[in-house]
Parts: structure tokens; C-alpha cells; sequence
């Protein structure tokens, strides 16, 4: 069983930054990829970064792509998501994605992005 909790959500004004962090607990072995996933009002969730379970390669969604960087720290099975350059549209409820045997889902964290 794995526990995702996010945190780092919050305001911001366009062009601004926010680190989003998830941490992994529970009884597991290690977790394989991990992924930040965002609902925004109005479309189905979408991925927008992913990480493997060394770290060395990530993958990016278009919209995000050269302003979003996602990190992994294997040693607290934790990922962040550096977040620059923000803009209104990035709005929304981010989740952390872990896959360890099955699939775990974080609760979610708000950012705004507005002037």
C-alpha cells in the first residue's frame, strides 16, 4: 500500500514559480515511475510530467514543456515539480501519480495562477 501526499499548491501571479512535492510512504519495495497529473476546469485530467525510478529520463506534456521540470528524490520516494514561468492557464488541481504493483493517486493540490 502506498500514500501519496502532495503539497507546495497555492497562488501565484503570472511568471511566477511554484515546487510542487510528493512524498511516497507505506509498505512498499520502490516505486517505479512516478507522474504529476492536472485537472483543469472544464477538461479531463492530463499528464504533464513523468519520471522514472532512477530518474534519467522524464517525459513532458507540450502545454508544459520548457517551464516545467520534474525531479525525483529516490532516497524519500519523493518527486517535485519545479514549476516556472506560470501562466492563468495552468490553473488547477494537480496530482502525484506512483505506480508500485497497482496505481496510487495522491489527493491533490490547488494552484492558481492569476493576475
Amino acid at each position: 500500500q502506498v500514500h501519496l501526499v502532495e503539497s507546495g499548491g497555492g497562488s501565484a501571479q503570472p511568471g511566477e514559480s511554484l515546487t510542487l512535492s510528493c512524498e511516497a510512504s507505506g509498505k512498499f519495495y520502490t516505486i517505479y515511475e512516478m507522474r504529476w497529473y492536472r485537472r483543469v476546469p472544464g477538461k479531463q485530467r492530463e499528464m504533464i510530467a513523468e519520471i522514472n525510478q532512477r530518474g534519467d529520463f522524464t517525459r513532458y506534456a507540450d502545454s508544459v514543456k520548457d517551464r516545467f521540470t520534474i525531479f525525483r528524490n529516490s532516497a524519500k520516494n519523493a518527486v517535485l515539480l519545479q514549476m516556472n514561468s506560470l501562466r492563468v492557464e495552468d490553473t488547477g488541481v494537480y496530482y502525484c501519480y506512483a505506480h508500485y504493483l497497482q496505481d496510487y493517486w495522491g489527493e491533490g493540490t490547488q494552484v492558481t495562477v492569476s493576475s
